[in-house]
Formats: structure tokens, sequence, C-alpha cells
């Protein structure tokens, strides 16, 4: 089991492989732009669009949590229903996988387009993606990841989106799991993606920048400056992590003064107990008990620095095979209703 070397074990942290497929139905999504609350035309389970002037990013109504919440619907299962309907009227990200990435983004952006709202998109593709632990993967190498970034670009096109770029990618080169001879290539990768994303005509980039388990941001501003935050929009904290909101902002705001005092947006999607503290302190972060939802998705944060609170790991979707979970990024039903439960 793999744990961030220098920031201990309990800080280790992996991220997602969801992947949806791009086969989105563009005319079931919901057309409304305005500030209320827009109900899709074909969502079974009646999810809605959350109010733009609070939460502008998209709700997915064919999410695997929607999904989940029409079958419960069905089965007469009430109360546990309305439990996942928590998740399942929620903005969460969409993984871009490695196939066919023009397909997949032009599908959720086009989607959210035409709802009103803003496509919350993370690209997770880099090569030699998370040291060989149960995320791992990525493209071939270097030439494919770029022409893999070009479709995604080609996706998003005009349409309005935020991108969280590459979770871990700069982490693993601090914490020496990524061997040293791909440094410099991921460098120049990452920070041609920000170049790219930016020059399009509105996407935010947001590199991801580890989570408060760092203690002190000084191992990760230059890596941050050497991939390009400087053109990005500012950075990710606690993506697919559990620190709290309270200690994520504190971490986020000491990072913010090394880079120029930029931006950064949380990920609030399990943090509502923070993090595990129990069992094998190099497990836990991987599908911890007892966890909860956190903030739900909104640009009203009241901290100038902080973007948003976003749901960027996809609640219910495993961490990896341990404690009894499927492989990394499948739906696990029963610990999204726990997820949702513990929140109440």
């Amino acid at each position: 089991m793999y744990g961030s070397r220098g920031v201990g074990a309990s800080a280790a942290r992996r991220i997602s492989t969801a992947v949806l497929g791009a086969a989105l139905l563009i005319t079931g999504c919901s057309s409304g732009g305005g500030d209320g609350a827009d109900k899709d035309a074909d969502a079974g389970a009646g999810i809605t669009q959350r109010p733009k002037g609070t939460a502008p990013f998209w709700v997915n109504p064919d999410g695997t949590a929607a999904q989940q919440l029409a079958d419960l619907e069905k089965s007469g299962k009430k109360q546990d229903a309305e439990q996942i309907r928590k998740i399942a009227e929620q903005p969460v990200a969409e993984w871009i996988g490695p196939d066919n990435p023009e397909e997949q983004t032009r599908g959720f952006t086009e989607a959210a387009d035409k709802a009103g709202r803003r496509a919350l998109l993370v690209l997770y593709n880099i090569p030699h993606r998370d040291c060989g632990q149960y995320s791992q993967g990525g493209a071939a190498d270097g030439n494919a990841y770029r022409a893999w970034l070009d479709g995604v670009a080609a996706g998003i096109g005009d349409r309005p989106a935020t991108v969280i770029l590459e979770p871990d990618a700069l982490l693993h080169l601090v914490d020496g799991c990524t061997p040293q001879q791909f440094h410099e290539e991921r460098y120049d990768l990452l920070k041609g993606a920000v170049g790219k994303l930016k020059s399009l005509k509105d996407t935010k980039v947001y590199l991801d920048a580890g989570n408060a388990g760092w203690q002190h941001p000084d191992q990760i501003f230059e890596p941050l400056n050497r991939a390009g935050i400087a053109q990005a929009d500012g950075f990710s904290v606690n993506v697919s992590n559990f620190y709290s909101t309270e200690e994520s902002v504190s971490y986020g705001k000491q990072l913010s003064a090394k880079v120029g005092g930029k931006h950064f947006v949380v990920d609030t999607s399990r943090n509502g107990k923070g993090p595990y503290t129990g069992g094998n302190p190099d497990e836990r972060w991987c599908n911890p008990p007892g966890r909860a939802l956190g903030e739900t998705p909104t640009t009203k944060t009241a901290d100038p620095l902080v973007d948003a609170y976003l749901w960027v790991k996809r609640p219910g979707e495993s961490d990896g095979e341990c404690k009894g979970g499927p492989k990394a990024g499948q739906w696990w039903a029963d610990y999204a209703l726990k997820l949702a439960k513990a929140s109440s």
C-alpha cells in the first residue's frame, strides 16, 4: 500500500478513476437557464438543477446516484431514496476517461450549456498516474497525453467549463513516488495543459495542490510554479480526501500566499466528519467508515480566496478494493447510503 512520503501515511490520498460514458442523451437534460431550480424533463427521479446564483455547476440527471435513486423509488424504499437524493441532486465532477475524450467532453459540456450551467470536469490521464496503485494508468507517453488533451479541448470548445487538472500529479513528484526521469516531462505536460485550456473562451483551470495532511505548503509551491500556476485560475485542495473545510481553507491560504495570492477550490464531497483516525494508518484514506457528506457545492463561500466548495470526488464511488469496496471508481451503493445518512 502506498503512503505519501514526508506527509505520513494518514495523509495519503487516492483519486477515483470514475468515468461516465460519453453517450449522454443531450435532449434529456434541463433546458432552463435562470436562477431558479430547473426540473429535468426526463429524469424519473425528479432531478433538478440547483439555483444558478449559488451553485452554477451542472447536475447530471443521468448520474449513478440518480440511477440508484430511481431504483430505490421504484422498489418502494422511500427513506433510502431520500437519503440518496442528497447526492443525486448535487453537481459532481465528471472524470474524463482515456477513450474518445472529445466525444465524452462534448457530451458533458453540451448538456451543461443547454441547462444554462457550467460543466465541472476532472482531467486525470497523466502518464505514470498514481504510481501503480488502485488508480494506476494514464496516457502511454507525453505525445499520447497531448493528443488526448487536444480532444478534451475540442470537446469543451467555447462552452463554459471548470477543470480540475490532474489530481495527485504534483504530489507524486514531491513525495518521490514518480521516478525522477519522468519529472521534467510531467511539468511540461501540466504547463502545456494549463496553456491550452486557458486559450479556450470560457474555461477555468485549477491545478491540484494536495491536502491539509501536508501541514505546510513549502514542498508544493515551487512545483506549482513550474507547472504553470501563474496562468491558471488557481489550485484545488482536498480532492478525494476527508480533511475538514476549516483545515483545507487554512492550508489553501498558506499556499496561496506563496503563489501570488492565487484563489483555490476545496473538495468538500466527503469531509463532513473530517479524516478517519482509526485502523491501519496506511489505509485510512481508502473507503474509511463513519464518514459523511460535506458542504454542498457552492460559489458562495464567504471567503474571497475560496472560489468554490466542490464535489470533485463522486460520493458513493469506491476508493479501491479495501474494506469490502469494489474497484476504484465503481459505484458502491451501501457506502453511498452510509455517507448520506451520516450527514443527516
